[in-house]
């Protein structure tokens, strides 16, 4: 049964995110909308208000929502468990990885629901595309990882340093920190900094009736897959040899 929740938890938690986070991006990249053209700030700050939502939402699972942030815990030696009584195993990384996928393919659902009239209302396929998707200001695959892991590593390695603070913040710290990650390094790739926020939403695209839709762009996927991932594993040693 606790299995059962905390995979439920991880899954309702990550899809509030991506609703959240991928609607910023649709009411800021979509014309027509009423936030429209609201530029990088908005977006900036709609991601980290639906990590904060997000959060909370999945408190009994330790509202990880990303693998970077798993991977991050699984590293750390410091971190006993992923959660209050969920042990870092081989069945629970993968049980937390599938939760944090379908939840993020759902929240991208829910985006597309919300927002059909205008993304089948002439939009730019590029538009379209980054109401669910991340892609670079200027692609340089390698550039772009490195952008990525900078990122990935400064969410995972903060967070575990908030951990060791009696700050009492609790999902505000984090939802400020992705705000602030999205303000500073955010501006060369969209900032992934989570595989599955990134392939959740893609496959959606990919899959979802959306009229004048482009190319999904799966040769740029892997970036927000490997960059998070490195990102990940780098946080949780440096966590790991600081704190």
């Amino acid at each position: 049964m606790l299995s059962t929740h905390v995979f439920l938890a991880e899954l309702a938690g990550t899809f509030i995110l991506i609703l959240m986070g991928s609607g910023v991006c649709a009411n800021v990249a979509l014309k027509g909308t009423l936030g429209s053209a609201a530029g990088w700030l908005a977006i900036s700050f709609g991601w980290g208000l639906g990590v904060y939502c997000g959060v909370w939402i999945a408190g009994i699972s330790g509202a990880h929502l990303n693998p970077a942030v798993t991977l991050g815990l699984l590293i750390n030696p410091d971190a006993a468990e992923y959660a209050p009584g969920v042990a870092k195993t081989f069945a629970n990384t993968m049980l937390y990885f599938l939760a944090q996928l379908v939840g993020a393919f759902l929240g991208a659902v829910g985006t597309w629901l919300a927002y059909k009239k205008h993304l089948d209302d002439k939009q730019n396929a590029g538009n379209q595309l980054g109401v669910f998707a991340t892609g670079p200001a200027i692609r340089s695959y390698g550039w772009n990882v490195v952008s990525e892991i900078f990122g990935t590593f400064v969410l995972v390695f903060v967070i575990a340093g908030f951990g060791k603070t009696p700050h009492e913040l609790g999902p505000l710290a984090v939802a400020l920190l992705v705000v602030a990650i999205g303000l500073s390094l955010g501006g060369a790739t969209g900032y992934a900094i989570n595989p599955t926020r990134d392939l959740g939403p893609r496959l959606a695209h990919a899959i979802l009736p959306i009229k004048g839709k482009g190319s999904s762009d799966w040769a740029y996927a892997w970036v927000p897959i490997v960059g998070p991932v490195i990102g990940g594993l780098l946080g949780g040693v440096g966590a790991g040899l600081l704190f």
